[in-house]
């Protein structure tokens, strides 16, 4: 649903009636930042998000959209850009109503627009919690900590407890250093699922057939290669074959 606001030549509806009092408009120079260093939403990053939380609850987009109570057609791959060609913007009203038919959070569709899901702190004291495996990224490049398959192994990890995550086989890493800012921070733990489908633009950790464990943005999966994108753009994209990956998981989850 379109309002007087505009966005790149598109209605953007009025979103003070919502409880947001501020949007984050893309960049001019393109570089996902503004001057005052806030990170801005992408086009396809809140697209994406639509997607994401329409799984999440066993729906497609279409069925997303009609469960809102919107006509099944509003988030269709055909509805994202106008006749054009220029991006259309899902409307706050949409969001607002799609937010209220799966019960998720303001907070919680953000961290799937950045990528990672966040929890509030009232939603984690509502979880049931679990001791999962945790060690330091610049250990997990090490031998003896994980098995082939990229499941945590051995006793040398410790143990963190933290929200209930559906696959057994989930483990933490605890961020060191400044390499994954302004992403990740050092001292932030993130969670990692073996078991997680992974789609372009999730972050993921990949393990390298020599040993090299990193973490990345997924840009582009091919039957034969991959292509990755640092989180902190002082430090190079990569592109593998995909014989040079021992295995990629994605992370799901931030204490940030």
């Amino acid at each position: 649903m379109l309002g007087p606001n505009r966005l790149d030549g598109v209605g953007f509806p009025d979103i003070g009636k919502f409880g947001i009092e501020k949007i984050a408009r893309p960049s001019p120079s393109g570089s996902g930042y503004h001057k005052t260093g806030i990170m801005v939403m992408k086009h396809e990053d809140i697209w994406r998000a639509i997607d994401a939380l329409a799984v999440e609850n066993g729906l497609s987009a279409s069925g997303l959209a009609k469960k809102s109570g919107l006509d099944p057609t509003t988030f269709n791959k055909s509805k994202r850009r106008t006749g054009d060609g220029h991006e259309r913007w899902p409307g706050t009203e949409s969001v607002a109503k799609i937010l209220n038919a799966t019960g998720a959070s303001l907070e919680s569709f953000t961290a799937l627009i950045t990528g990672t899901r966040a929890l509030s702190p009232g939603a984690l004291q509502r979880m049931v919690h679990r001791r999962i495996p945790l060690i330091g990224f610049a250990q997990a490049g090490g031998e003896g900590y994980f098995d082939d398959g990229g499941y945590p192994v051995g006793g040398s990890w410790d143990e963190v407890s933290l929200p209930e995550i559906p696959d057994p086989n989930a483990y933490a890493l605890e961020i060191s250093g400044d390499s994954m800012e302004p992403v990740y921070r050092d001292g932030d733990q993130v969670i990692v699922s073996p078991a997680s489908p992974i789609r372009r633009g999730d972050r993921v950790v990949v393990r390298t057939t020599k040993g090299e464990v990193m973490s990345k943005q997924l840009v582009r999966q091919s039957a034969r290669r991959i292509e990755l994108k640092s989180l902190n753009p002082a430090h190079p994209d990569y592109s593998f074959d995909l014989r040079e990956v021992t295995w990629m998981h994605r992370i799901i989850w931030a204490s940030q």
